[in-house]
């Protein structure tokens, strides 16, 4: 996720307590202790996602993973980084038992459909019990701009872009509630700058960028100025939305021409393998083999290894 990834792990920070609020059980006292700095790495990656608390008296440790889709290689990615978190506690303390875990993804955007609440990775044999790790999801874009609200703090109205009720006026008051919330001047161009990197997901097609910037500017004229990485995330989610449509279109067009040689749709697999050729050799190529092989020469040449030419 890059720039957005690293601006909400910066604004957890400055507010771990309205963080922790909306993912502990409701009603449970708690304390922050701080964050997990441990110098154990995967791939040079610090392990600083992870909230040291205490939960009615009792050490609990808390995994916070702020993800663009829940993929389908998200249970390992979390199943990875609870080992390294595990095996960096463990040498923190020699002799100590480690605090109870709790994994949370925070999703951004992904299919319309509710996502379960709930993810695993199993690592245990067929037929065995359960062994691996559970996680919780927590798929802020389906979520309304109510009950982010309602979880009290200026953190989560920054995801109002991403709500599934997301209006203009919706967001001219959540605009203003920032601007009253915010603890100072540097943390108000903070949040603002977040608020705009999530309108650039739009998961739900709300397409309210334009309004929003002008909503913000009447706030802070500078803040563009000042962080000109907003400008270029700007430009890249319309480049993203630009290719994104001639990509439809070209799957829209190889994937009839694949039905009419077949008798039959694509499967998701044979659609995925049809845009990776259309990548690698040009649509063009896919385009005549679709049309000059036969159904059998056909689906073997998807699934041969691409030459890039």
């Amino acid at each position: 996720m890059g720039d957005a990834d690293i601006t909400l792990r910066h604004l957890a920070r400055r507010r771990p307590e309205d963080l922790v609020r909306a993912l502990v059980p409701e009603g449970r006292p708690f304390e922050v202790l701080g964050w997990v700095d441990s110098q154990v790495t995967n791939i040079e990656r610090r392990l600083d996602k992870a909230l040291r608390l205490r939960i009615d008296g009792e050490p609990r440790v808390l995994h916070v993973e702020f993800c663009f889709a829940l993929r389908d290689d998200l249970p390992d990615r979390v199943f990875e980084y609870l080992g390294f978190l595990f095996a960096a506690l463990r040498l923190e303390a020699p002799g100590e038992p480690v605090p109870p875990i709790e994994s949370v993804v925070v999703v951004l955007s992904g299919r319309r459909r509710r996502l379960p609440a709930t993810g695993q990775r199993r690592t245990a044999w067929p037929g065995r019990p359960f062994s691996g790790a559970h996680f919780r999801v927590d798929a802020v874009y389906q979520r309304t701009v109510g009950e982010l609200r309602a979880r009290g703090s200026v953190l989560w109205l920054v995801f109002a872009p991403l709500a599934r009720n997301t209006t203009a006026a919706v967001l001219r008051e959540v605009v203003e509630e920032i601007d009253a919330g915010a603890a100072s001047a540097e943390e108000r161009a903070e949040l603002y700058t977040a608020l705009l990197m999530m309108a650039t997901i739009d998961p739900w097609r709300h397409n309210l960028m334009k309004e929003l910037i002008i909503m913000v500017e009447d706030k802070d004229e500078a803040l563009l100025r000042r962080a000109p990485i907003i400008g270029e995330i700007i430009l890249e989610a319309e480049q993203r939305a630009e290719e994104r449509g001639k990509q439809q279109a070209i799957v829209e067009l190889l994937g009839r021409l694949f039905a009419r040689r077949l008798g039959r749709r694509p499967t998701s697999d044979e659609e995925r393998l049809i845009v990776e050729r259309s990548r690698a050799i040009g649509p063009g190529e896919v385009e005549d083999a679709l049309l000059d092989l036969e159904s059998e020469a056909l689906v073997r040449w998807l699934a041969e290894p691409t030459r890039r030419s």
